[in-house]
């Protein structure tokens, strides 16, 4: 089945934050590099439970499951479903260096 993707405000943040880091030294690489954020989101929309657990799923209230990109960045998600709703939720883009979330504020952040 077919799940709709949806990014979210801060997740789009993100990525233009990396896109403007990558984009001082490599400028040709920081399209690539958006292109290919969001072409491997939206393969989500088919089994995005077959991504792992985020570690901050152990901590947080939510289950968090995440996709890896090019090795570094960590896309942050959650899957809605119910009768009527097949939904993945991405929250944030971070790298894989960043420090891991330690509340639902700091991984929710901006979302309604």
């Amino acid at each position: 089945m077919t799940y709709r993707v949806e990014i979210s405000p801060t997740a789009i943040h993100d990525i233009e934050n990396i896109f403007l880091w990558i984009k001082l030294n490599a400028p040709e690489k920081s399209y690539r590099w958006v292109r290919g954020c969001y072409e491997i989101m939206l393969k989500l929309e088919s089994f995005p439970s077959r991504c792992p657990l985020a570690l901050e799923s152990e901590y947080l209230d939510l289950e968090i499951r995440q996709l890896l990109y090019e090795k570094k960045y960590r896309i942050l998600f959650s899957i809605v479903e119910d009768e009527n709703t097949r939904l993945v939720k991405i929250h944030r883009v971070r790298h894989s260096s960043q420090q891991n979330f330690d509340s639902l504020k700091q991984l929710l952040d901006n979302e309604e």
